[in-house]
């Protein structure tokens, strides 16, 4: 019996999406997570700004923190302005933290940002996966599959 799939977030506006992350980690598991940020981020982020291409998540304590991602400061901050790549903290419940403490420290599993975004409430969010980095062979299969798939499209629209 196959096991359903997880209901798809509340995605309004997507601000960064980590596109190279599917294609360097096997995702195992996703959760959503808040963000903890300054008004001058959440500005910056309202206006498309932000990148976590190559940001990373991290366990320590009991909390949960997404380092390395850049959010420029907003034009319109002056001497409050934020530091665009500060680490900042993660908002999750209790029971997730533990288990993606777990996972990580256990089972050598790597915590990767996938996007950031606004839910349907206004709310900036992170889309955190638990994922199991793929080696060279496993890559260049991925890169096989896709092609093929391009390939079978191209294929039906050239014959259907």
């Amino acid at each position: 019996m196959a096991k359903p799939l997880p209901q798809p977030f509340d995605k309004q506006k997507v601000v960064a999406e980590n596109r190279r992350a599917r294609y360097d980690y096997f995702i195992e598991e996703r959760f959503e997570a808040g963000i903890q940020l300054t008004g001058t981020e959440v500005k910056s982020l309202r206006q498309g700004e932000g990148s976590i291409a190559e940001s990373y998540a991290t366990a320590e304590g009991d909390e949960i923190w997404l380092i390395n991602s850049h959010i420029p400061e907003y034009s319109h901050g002056n001497r409050l302005n934020h530091e665009p790549r500060r680490p900042r903290k993660l908002l999750l419940k209790n029971r997730e933290i533990a288990r993606l403490h777990g996972a990580v420290t256990r089972q050598g599993l790597t915590l990767v940002p996938l996007s950031v975004y606004f839910n349907g409430s206004g709310r900036a969010k992170v889309e955190v996966a638990l994922a199991r980095g793929k080696k060279v062979h496993d890559k260049r299969e991925t890169v096989k599959e896709r092609d093929w798939k391009r390939e079978q499209q191209r294929l039906l629209r050239s014959n259907g």
